[in-house]
């Protein structure tokens, strides 16, 4: 983000406030999305975030860091927003664009609903280091800032969450399926 355009913004230039949301607003309404599952409150989400930003920007003392600190201010939208829901939206939705596999049939639905319950086990704290590290790519130390915790927190969830994540696959894989087919209840 080009430093000059964020400190206009600071000084109450819409233009250049208007070309910031722009630029970040596709990125913090996919954080929301992939925290909260819901397009509704992924996009209240993402409104309050621009409404904060806004309102908060000339007190950014770093303006070379606005993309943490707008992560930082979804990812707190988005716990809002959860708790008004009265819990939670715990399932991750992936988007076309963002799944590789995408168009790939029935294997690749199958695998993404295995991937989505195995997520929705996660609890929050972990959730938001998975979706900040590894589908935003922010690096370690980033996703601390964002988060407010220390660089070893942020690898400590993220490694329960990544092995609570393949246990939760893995116990998928074994288990039996439940489903019968056509041809079964017919006889």
């Amino acid at each position: 983000m080009d430093v000059e355009l964020v400190v206009r913004a600071q000084h109450g230039d819409h233009d250049a406030f208007t070309e910031i949301a722009t630029a970040l607003h596709n990125r913090l309404y996919r954080v929301a999305l992939n925290l909260l599952s819901d397009v509704h409150l992924a996009e209240d989400a993402t409104q309050h975030t621009i409404i904060e930003m806004w309102r908060n920007l000339p007190r950014l003392r770093e303006p070379h860091k606005i993309e943490g600190w707008a992560h930082r201010i979804v990812v707190n939208a988005c716990r809002r927003e959860g708790r008004r829901k009265t819990r939670w939206m715990q399932a991750m939705a992936v988007t076309p664009e963002a799944d590789p596999r995408a168009g790939q049939g029935f294997a690749s639905v199958a695998h993404r609903d295995q991937l989505e319950r195995g997520f929705r086990r996660l609890p929050a704290e972990q959730r938001e280091v998975v979706v900040l590290h590894h589908y935003a790519a922010l690096p370690i130390r980033e996703v601390a800032d964002v988060l407010g915790i220390p660089a070893g927190t942020v690898s400590s969830r993220l490694s329960r969450a990544m092995g609570a994540l393949r246990a939760a696959l893995e116990a998928d894989e074994r288990t039996p399926e439940t489903a019968t087919t056509a041809g079964e209840v017919a006889e």
